[in-house]
């Protein structure tokens, strides 16, 4: 019985901290959820006037683009030139080169070609590229203040937890920076295992030696600065 007694109140230090967080609104994961969406991804190409290929900074935007869209995109690949103005000529001449890079970094969708109005002819007009795809977003946007943090008027403030818009934008740069949006809904298939890694780990064992990786690292000496 004086177990019992003694490992009750211990029994309430073993409840998950994420369980709690969750329960009293404090996981930032559950209250700023990341969701998978149907977004538009664009890119704005910049064609040099007076050439009939792109450079080869846009020749890698393109090929990039393409290959994003080959992981997670769906339907046609848009190509939306300036309908008027300094850009006009040189976004018509980048049409077929842009085809032509797509094709050649595996985009297998159809391309349709548009127009769009410039409103300001001194700003440059980019030829833009778009289609649909997987994208991670956080559900709402962030910046939303339900209370007043500075009030003292009221016991709010009072509950030692965290305010509704922390860890909002945490969630966001996480949702942007993810390099393939499904990896967040699901891990990714396994990989085989490196037989060149595994078979001299092996055999060092076999030779009774250390099958641990070596790792030497130079530091540079810093001399004194000033005088």
């Amino acid at each position: 019985m004086l177990a019992l007694a003694l490992a009750a109140p211990l029994a309430g230090c073993g409840t998950p901290r994420t369980k709690i967080d969750a329960e009293n609104g404090m996981d930032a994961r559950l209250r700023h959820p990341i969701a998978l969406m149907n977004q538009r991804h664009t890119l704005d190409v910049f064609p040099s006037s007076g050439h009939e290929r792109l450079d080869l900074r846009s020749q890698e935007q393109v090929t990039a683009f393409a290959r994003r869209y080959s992981e997670i995109g769906s339907g046609p690949i848009s190509i939306t030139v300036p309908q008027s103005g300094p850009g006009a000529e040189a976004g018509v001449r980048a049409i077929e080169p842009i085809r032509r890079e797509l094709a050649k970094a595996g985009a297998r969708a159809s391309v349709m070609v548009s127009h769009y109005p410039v409103e300001n002819p001194a700003l440059a007009a980019p030829v833009r590229l778009a289609f649909e795809g997987l994208k991670a977003k956080v559900v709402h946007k962030c910046g939303d203040w339900p209370e007043d943090l500075a009030s003292a008027s009221s016991t709010d403030g009072w509950q030692n937890r965290s305010y509704w818009n922390f860890g909002c934008a945490s969630q966001n740069m996480i949702a942007t920076q993810v390099a393939d949006p499904r990896d967040l809904a699901e891990p990714r298939g396994e990989t085989p295992a490196d037989p060149s890694m595994r078979m001299r780990a092996i055999g060092n064992v076999r030779k009774g030696a250390d099958p641990a990786t070596n790792w030497s690292t130079k530091n540079s000496s810093i001399g004194s600065v000033g005088g």
